[in-house]
């Protein structure tokens, strides 16, 4: 995989817009002025936003924050994490084979009443999704094309439109959220309250074995 950089990120996002590519992020011109807003205005976030990437998933267990005391409804809330950028799961177990379904997600908080919740989501800390480095082609080229659609209308060389740009990054995002889903190992749905009661029985007869995690055997 190619080292990605800022500047190699800028001069992708460069090419999109026909323009010359920069010597060094201290390059005095104005596209670097104007990718520099968009980088520290929340341009990767953005796309973090909008996909459930696997190399930027992270999972945590959290507990409940004793300072607050919600007044009606749960009885405990959970700090999101501050490198939180959008749910993957929450679950009740730490193997994230129990879905939370009793929960809510409201002013920056999940609201349960368990004591501990497990959650997994898409991350912006350094070493997920901000780690320039573990980023797909896929995913770097939908960043770059973002970034060359919140600039090109400042170019006024550019004969590019902010629509064309807008449309070939929502294309590429499909792309690449496709190619992220495909990285997925297979999920088997949870087994069901009467499949485990069945399961309790030495003696049954279904012509073959499922485990606890949902997957086949034999």
């Amino acid at each position: 995989m190619a080292t990605i950089t800022q500047l190699t990120l800028y001069n992708d996002a460069l090419l999109e817009c026909g323009e010359r590519f920069l010597a060094s992020l201290t390059e005095n011109r104005e596209p670097r002025r104007l990718l520099d807003q968009v980088w520290a205005s929340g341009g990767v976030a953005y796309i973090l936003e909008r996909g459930q990437w696997n190399f930027a998933t992270r999972s945590q267990q959290l507990d409940y924050d004793s300072s607050i005391s919600p007044g009606f409804g749960y009885s405990r809330a959970f700090d999101k994490p501050t490198d939180y950028c959008c749910t993957r799961a929450v679950c009740s177990d730490e193997f994230f084979r129990e879905p939370l379904i009793r929960h809510v997600d409201e002013g920056g908080y999940w609201y349960s009443d368990l004591d501990t919740i497990y959650v997994r989501y898409v991350s912006s800390d350094p070493n997920y999704g901000m780690n320039l480095n573990k980023w797909p082609q896929t995913f770097r080229e939908v960043v770059a094309v973002h970034f060359a659609s919140k600039i090109i209308s400042k170019l006024s060389n550019s004969s590019i439109t902010t629509t064309d740009l807008e449309k070939k990054r929502d294309h590429m995002l499909k792309v690449a959220k496709n190619s992220s889903a495909q990285q997925e190992p297979t999920q088997f749905p949870p087994i069901g309250s009467w499949s485990r009661a069945r399961n309790r029985f030495p003696n049954r007869r279904d012509g073959g074995n499922s485990s606890n995690n949902g997957s086949l055997i034999g």
